[in-house]
């Protein structure tokens, strides 16, 4: 009789099939299937009637079909007979024998026919063995579960999931009654019906979403922002786009704080500013009817050497003792903010500037207390301006050091009850990141007001600052009302949409929609942003939200329009499991042992196996256990990497195979990274990208890095591998274009230069023939660089000239033209003699015109004295007698007589 395809029994197991199975009803992948690998079993039950079994082996499923004659007795209870000799190693228990008896009729087949199907069996059997042995190491790395994660190399591809949740986070659908995991598409092909399909997909919930207005007159209680809360579920890998509106409204209140330097440079600055109050008032009124203004001002740090600690110099630090002025200070906040102007000037009315010693100023110091210190200002939920002004630069994170304060900055409000930033001393200045992350949480728009010598400064802080502006201060402040009033109009009118720190695996990029020819499609970044919107003008950003892994949690984001109060909160789930309602208690799907949940079993106490089939106490029978050894029985059970259960290897960390054989943790490293971040590691082997090489996939097949200027591959003097050119002996450089003896491509062209272009060198005589593969041409006034060569020619004169290759392997000589000029060395020996003559007569007349003055400045002193003697004119003061006197004092002189 003809031997007939009688059943089908199916296996979504281990390549190679352990005794424990399940029935299906679709067959997950056909027997022509490119990863399905036809093996042979060969189960006589005796001589006189043999039966047939072949059995399509893929790398997780067994496909068992049963070559019968429709006359023939029933399989045994169980296969395979112990002494039969089989081509592997897959067994069926009895349940799977039952079910294939009942599916037809069992039938003996001929000893013949026996034989030769044997024979071509075998035959397949050897030719299949390679790729036998290669799709049984191919599997993915994953947890202890029975199956590992499901790879994503390897959808649609027979390749199961060992749960819903596992499934979709490889990004296809699952279905549920047959444990497939692959793309709706391709479970469709396969026949299962769509009911049991799951997909489950991201959703948005609008939780509050009040329509935009403007509010009343002044705008107040405007809604510019919208939606206002939302929620989002992510299924990781699925994008989610969420559109957000926004209204710019008229007349938005504003509070204006006026943050001013008053080291002794800003004295003329100061007299403006107490007139200030009334005009800056009037102006902002213009545009919005609730406006408040505030003031404070800074110095620097009163420690050395920023201020002089001298006594007398700290109550009074400017250079003179008759002006006003008050002891230094880092930050005083003098006014919070209010609607009064005349209480404005008269505060400003009463300040005086002060002095330190070095120029940049604790500018920073004192814009991080005003951020910080909101309740101290009187800051509202209103659009927040800081008008900052100063004629230098800023101190910043580190300078402390030089006055030995080592503290960082604490980010924390110290005013104390004079409004003093009294711990000024013993923190160090802020750095630029801190004052923009203070400036941002705040919600506070900076406009820094500062002189020309240093707006190049303050314009490169202000893109590191979102939503800040920068005006250039005249030398008295007399420009700084038009200049706020022009800052707040550029910032009013740009919306920018950011959001609060994103947590990790979640995505955000944005598409700004402005109504008009600028729209930014894509956006990597972390904001979105239109510039020049106007009065009653809604602009729109797309958000798309991707989720990479999932959230142990919600996670709440905030998204807010710089500068502007309002905010969206969006509460961000993921969708990481499936939304099962087949429970079954107790399943037969579950041997009765045990409760069917998503297409998963799970087992009463006592039982085990992925179907509940074993008891705990037939864990160590020697009959389970051969399941997880090697083909000659020893050795660890699960090669010492897993636990054995039910006959079947439940591998750990990442260990993969039958026998948890394979690490996909342990191929080659390239930079650190394994298989270089090329490719995949399969039990130990890296299996490259397409053009990538290498076993580590450290090579690129690309050979553009061994191509050189005239096309040919490591100029013909090597070999190109892995990117990079590998010389031949004698040759070296990144492209083998150099050797010892070789000359350089100047060297070599430099003689038809010269002949071609001036008739003159070596070849000038035979340069039609010498050079007849060159084409030289003469370059007016080229813009000369580092690919032009420079030689000299035989009569010592510079020249350029520039190599070019051209079609036919002829060579394009361009070279500059020489410039003739007259000889002026004549003019230079002339020029340098009489110059030394010129400078000798110079210095010889200065000397003797300094003598001559000299002599007759002396002269008319001379003059001068003689015309006012102190002395008789008839007697020469100087004039001595020649003639001494001495009188004897023991002399007495005879008395005469009388």
């Amino acid at each position: 009789m003809t031997p007939l395809l009688s059943s089908v029994l199916i296996s979504p197991l281990a390549p190679i099939c352990p005794p424990a199975f399940g029935l299906y009803h679709c067959t997950l992948c056909p027997p022509a299937s490119p990863l399905c690998t036809p093996m042979v079993h060969l189960l006589p039950w005796d001589s006189a009637s043999p039966t047939l079994f072949l059995a399509f082996f893929t790398n997780d499923l067994c496909i068992w079909r049963e070559v019968e004659d429709m006359g023939s007795p029933p399989p045994p209870p169980s296969l395979p007979h112990p002494g039969r000799v089989t081509s592997s190693s897959c067994s069926l228990p009895d349940q799977y024998t039952k079910a294939a008896a009942a599916a037809g009729g069992k039938a003996a087949l001929l000893a013949p026919a026996m034989v030769a199907l044997s024979m071509v069996l075998v035959f397949l059997l050897v030719l299949s063995r390679s790729e036998s042995e290669l799709d049984a190491k191919i599997s993915s790395p994953g947890e202890a579960t029975e199956w590992g994660d499901p790879d994503l190399s390897l959808l649609g591809s027979c390749k199961p999931a060992p749960s819903c949740k596992k499934c979709i986070l490889s990004h296809p659908s699952w279905e549920a009654e047959e444990r497939r995991c692959a793309s709706r598409e391709e479970l469709l092909a396969r026949g299962c019906p769509s009911g049991e399909l799951e997909e489950p997909h991201g959703q948005q919930e609008v939780l509050q979403d009040q329509p935009l207005s403007q509010g009343s007159r002044g705008g107040e209680g405007a809604t510019q922002l919208a939606p206002q809360r939302v929620r989002v579920t992510l299924r990781p890998g699925e994008p989610q786009q969420l559109q957000v509106r926004f209204l710019r409204a008229e007349g938005y209140p504003v509070d204006l704080y006026y943050l001013m330097d008053l080291s002794y440079s800003m004295k003329d600055d100061l007299e403006f500013v107490r007139q200030l109050g009334h005009a800056l008032l009037v102006r902002l009124q213009e545009v919005t009817q609730s406006v408040r203004i505030g003031f404070g001002s800074f110095v620097d740090k009163t420690v050395l050497p920023f201020v002089s600690t001298v006594p007398s110099k700290l109550r009074h630090p400017c250079p003179t003792r008759l002006e006003r002025c008050q002891p230094p200070f880092s930050f005083h906040h003098v006014l919070s903010l209010t609607g009064d102007a005349k209480a404005f000037e008269r505060e400003v009315g009463r300040q005086s500037v002060s002095g330190n010693l070095d120029s940049p100023e604790g500018g920073f110091d004192a814009i991080l207390q005003a951020a910080l210190c909101q309740e101290q200002i009187g800051w509202r939920n209103v659009s927040r301006l800081l008008v900052f002004t100063s004629d230098d630069t800023f101190h910043t994170a580190g300078d402390g050091k030089l006055g030995g304060i080592f503290m960082p900055s604490d980010g924390h409000c110290h005013l104390d009850s004079n409004g003093l930033y009294s711990r000024s001393p013993e923190f160090d200045y802020p750095s630029v990141g801190q004052v923009a992350q203070a400036l941002s949480a705040a919600n506070i728009q900076p406009i820094f007001a500062v002189t020309s010598a240093t707006l190049p400064v303050y314009q490169e802080l202000s893109k590191l600052i979102p939503k800040s502006a920068v005006g250039e201060l005249s030398e008295n402040s007399s420009n700084v009302v038009q200049l706020i009033m022009d800052a707040y109009n550029s910032l009013s009118s740009t919306v920018t949409l950011e959001h609060s720190p994103l947590p990790p695996g979640v995505h955000i990029s944005y598409e700004s929609q402005c109504g008009g020819p600028e729209k930014r499609a894509g956006e990597p970044g972390d904001r979105g942003q239109c510039n020049h919107v106007r009065i009653n003008q809604t602009v729109n950003f797309l958000v798309t939200f991707q989720a990479t892994r999932c959230l142990p949690g919600p996670h709440f984001l905030k998204f807010r329009a710089l500068g502007f109060s309002e905010e969206l909160t969006v509460e961000l789930h993921t969708l990481c499991d499936c939304n099962c309602n087949d429970t079954q208690l107790p399943a037969p799907h579950c041997s009765d042992h045990g409760h069917l949940q998503c297409g998963m079993c799970s087992c009463d106490p006592g039982r085990l196996g992925r179907l509940c089939e074993c008891s705990e106490s037939e864990l160590s029978s020697p009959d389970l256990e051969s399941g997880c050894r090697g083909p000659n029985g020893t050795g660890p059970l699960c090669s010492g990497k897993g636990r054995c259960q039910c006959g079947r290897c439940s591998c750990s960390g990442q260990s993969s195979g039958r026998l948890c054989e394979c690490d996909d943790a342990s191929c080659e490293r390239h930079e650190g990274i394994l298989c270089g971040g090329f490719g995949l590691c399969q039990c130990g082997v890296c299996h490259c990208h397409a053009n990538r090489t290498g076993r580590a996939c450290e090579c690129s097949g690309d050979v553009d890095g061994c191509v050189g200027p005239e096309g040919r591959l490591c100029s013909g003097h090597g070999h190109c591998k892995c990117n990079r050119c590998q010389c031949l002996d004698g040759y070296y450089g990144a492209l083998c274009d150099q050797c010892p003896g070789c000359k350089t491509p100047c060297e070599t062209h430099r003689d038809c230069a010269e002949c071609g272009a001036f008739g003159t060198g070596v070849l000038a005589t035979n340069c039609s023939t010498a050079c007849a593969h060159t084409n030289v041409t003469l370059a007016v006034a080229p813009m000369l660089d580092d690919g032009w060569c420079k030689e000299r020619t035989l009569d010592n004169q510079l020249f350029f000239f520039l190599v070019e290759e051209e079609a036919g392997g002829r060579v394009m000589l361009r070279v500059r033209p020489q410039e003739k000029g007259a000889d002026h060395t004549q003019a230079i020996v002339l020029g340098c003699v009489g110059g030394i003559v010129a400078v000798g007569l110079g210095l010889v007349l200065a000397y003797r015109l300094s003598v001559e003055i000299y002599d007759r400045r002396e002269y008319k002193r001379f003059e001068k004295e003689q015309q006012q003697p102190n002395w008789k004119q008839d007697r020469n003061p100087l004039y001595k007698s020649a003639v001494t006197t001495i009188i004897n004092p023991r002399f007495q002189a005879p008395e005469s007589p009388l």
